[in-house]
């Protein structure tokens, strides 16, 4: 892949999260969502990559695997039922309750994308899923590791989930906040924008289906905190319900 092939995709995806329209969010009611959560479905990106989950939803079963770092395990939230997979798992059974859906947490919290995709195989014989939600992206950055190393670990992961037969949704990183006494976090967002550029074109070639994070993330300035908790790196509750409702609103309009 060249340079530019890896960095162009930046500006597209963040103003697709700046423009897409919200809705109130009222509309979901297996949780709460914060009356300052913009929803916004259209930011959603499906690529033509959800058939295999769009069929096992009319055969009434629908099985999820989420895999990635400390986002998909919970880290920051007050309670375990208030992170993120169990949110998106309460939310897509109110959108399909005529449909069986399991969402298989297996988030660790610190690993790059080379840590899950060393795994990947292992988690998806032992859950069967039709789709997986990969996050990642968000600790390469602040491990100093580089864009092009995400894209060959991300590769060395397209070819484990290809050949298990599985639908993909990738989720790039979260927003770090702009003032931080964290020195390590200082200036981090213009990488942690590139590689989410990245991973919306990745979806994009691949075929994969692309939730969006960071730039929706800009909009979440009503959220106590801007939807990041104290240590200034991991979602609290209100972020977490924010993201949630954000993808139980676009991947549920993508499988009607």
């Amino acid at each position: 892949m060249r340079r530019a092939d890896i960095f162009v995709p930046v500006l597209a995806v963040l103003t697709l999260g700046a423009c897409a329209p919200a809705l109130a969010p009222s509309t979901i009611r297996a949780f709460d969502v914060p009356a300052a959560c913009p929803i916004s479905p259209g930011g959603f990106q499906e690529n033509d990559g959800l058939n295999r989950t769009r069929a096992a939803l009319r055969a009434g079963q629908l099985t999820i695997l989420a895999v990635g770092s400390s986002s998909i395990e919970g880290v920051g939230a007050s309670r375990p039922d208030l992170g993120y997979v169990p949110l998106v798992e309460a939310g897509l059974r109110e959108a399909f309750p005529d449909a069986v859906i399991t969402v298989v947490n297996r988030g660790i919290g610190g690993e790059t994308t080379a840590d899950t995709v060393n795994r990947l195989r292992a988690e998806i014989e032992a859950a069967r899923p039709h789709l997986v939600i990969w996050q990642l992206g968000t600790n390469d950055m602040l491990r100093d590791l580089t864009v092009a190393a995400v894209v060959q670990d991300f590769d060395r992961g397209r070819d484990i989930l290809g050949a298990a037969g599985v639908d993909v949704m990738l989720i790039d990183p979260q927003r770090l906040p702009e003032e931080t006494d964290n020195e390590g976090f200082r200036g981090r967002n213009a990488l942690l924008a590139a590689v989410s550029g990245t991973i919306a074109y990745l979806g994009r070639r691949n075929g994969y289906a692309v939730d969006p994070r960071f730039g929706p993330m800009s909009g979440w300035t009503g959220l106590e905190g801007g939807g990041v908790g104290p240590d200034d790196l991991h979602l609290n509750d209100a972020g977490y319900a924010c993201w949630a409702a954000n993808t139980v609103a676009g991947l549920g309009d993508a499988l009607r």
